[in-house]
């Protein structure tokens, strides 16, 4: 927990709570497809932005953004990016989001800052971007390749004003799957708190298997999280309350899986309530009473990177 809370990782192991069966191997490009994107500002609170070359979108304006490819680590991609398509090179602050349509595209948006290279010119125009620029004004001024990027824009401003959680990065941990470590609370009024575990072995946190067929994907990182909880919750299957990312491991060259710490919570009604009922033995509710921990999670949660 103390790790998981700080925005570390732990290994994952190979026992999952759900489904029963782990799916194959998870290969970018085949049933995966993760993408960067980077925020940077400079000096003058102008942001970093890219003209796009590609033919569907070419004159375009964009932030920083591409594939990543197999072998290289989350934050490499982004400044491998960075350095393509702007010619700056940077330096990862934190995750600003997690964007995510499934296992079929999941999408890491960092906060970076520029610490050296030049501004690519038209001049220097190629396949990757035609120039870069150090914009101060409304993008919207300006003809964008979408305007997805307005909102993760905000996010970036607000938590330069006011940090909304800790600078998280991701671990360099291995994985070898795409899964989902899951810290889910239940509260009530008075602030009593319990944290679902699983109970084979050492007693943990639970890992559910995110899929990778179409079907699943439809249901995004969110449907492996609901079919565990109805399976262990099955009398009064909760619908929990917003859920972030507290941190995310990912090793390059140990496979192309991830494994996200997510913390939700199932928020009680009453001042004397308690948490449901379990399903199965598989779970247990701990509750925790050590002060330290118990402020460290009820902090925690409002404080996380938004899915």
């Amino acid at each position: 927990l103390d790790a998981v809370l700080a925005g570390g990782g732990w290994d994952v192991g190979t026992s999952l709570e759900a489904p029963p069966k782990p799916p194959g191997p998870i290969c970018l490009g085949k049933n995966v497809c993760y993408v960067v994107l980077a925020v940077l500002f400079n000096e003058e609170d102008q942001v970093l932005l890219v003209q796009e070359a590609k033919a569907e979108c070419r004159g375009k304006w964009y932030l920083p953004a591409g594939r990543m490819e197999p072998g290289e680590s989350i934050v490499a991609a982004m400044r491998r990016e960075v350095k393509e398509e702007s010619g700056l090179e940077c330096e990862a602050l934190t995750l600003l989001a997690l964007e995510e349509r499934g296992a079929a595209w999941i999408r890491f948006v960092f906060l970076a800052r520029p610490t050296g290279g030049s501004l690519k010119t038209l001049q220097e125009a190629d396949a990757e971007s035609l120039q870069a620029t150090w914009w101060a004004g409304d993008p919207c001024a300006l003809p964008l390749r979408a305007p997805d990027i307005l909102p993760l824009l905000e996010l970036a401003t607000r938590y330069r004003r006011s940090p909304p959680h800790p600078p998280t990065l991701p671990q360099p941990l291995p994985c070898p799957l795409l899964c989902l470590r899951l810290l889910i609370t239940f509260t009530n009024p008075p602030g009593d708190l319990w944290v679902l575990l699983a109970t084979a072995g050492t007693p943990h946190l639970p890992l559910v298997a995110c899929g990778t067929s179409a079907a699943e994907q439809r249901g995004g990182l969110r449907a492996p999280v609901l079919r565990m909880l109805h399976d262990c919750l099955p009398l009064a299957p909760p619908q929990p309350g917003p859920w972030g990312l507290l941190g995310l491991q990912h090793c390059a060259g140990g496979g192309d899986g991830v494994c996200f710490n997510v913390l939700l919570s199932i928020p009680g009604s009453s001042p004397g309530a308690v948490p449901p009922e379990l399903g199965s033995s598989a779970f247990c509710w701990w509750q925790v009473e050590d002060e330290r921990l118990k402020g460290h999670i009820l902090q925690r949660l409002s404080t996380t990177v938004p899915i």
